[in-house]
């Protein structure tokens, strides 16, 4: 996995992912190795970076990452449901959900990508 940032930062590869997920440790991990952040620094952004992103969804507002996505949360409206496993109706409350949308750059690189797997 590679990131790439216009912002002076760099370029970043992870080598080898032990999951198929990144994780907030491998990224701290990778603040560490790359820019030279201490592992407390490192593991301390990563977290405040998280923490600010759920607050604001908490909040109700939406979270823009330029070149990267937008989390807008929505709000559900009150449906009826049903049980799989006996077919009885059960209601399914309202209920806010966050969801997220790609930005372009990211999509185009995405393709990119399987286009070049071709």
């Amino acid at each position: 996995m590679t990131l790439n940032e216009d912002n002076g930062i760099g370029e970043f590869t992870v080598e080898s992912l032990e999951s198929p997920a990144l994780t907030k440790a491998q990224l701290a991990d990778l603040l560490f190795e790359q820019i030279g952040l201490n592992k407390r620094e490192s593991k301390d952004m990563i977290d405040s970076f998280f923490d600010l992103i759920v607050r604001s969804l908490v909040n109700g507002e939406d979270v823009k990452l330029s070149s990267f996505g937008n989390f807008q949360i929505r709000t559900k409206a009150p449906r009826p449901g049903r049980n799989p496993r006996t077919g009885e109706s059960i209601p399914i409350e309202a209920r806010r959900v966050v969801t997220f949308h790609a930005s372009s750059k990211l999509k185009e690189q995405i393709q990119g990508e399987v286009k070049e797997v071709e």
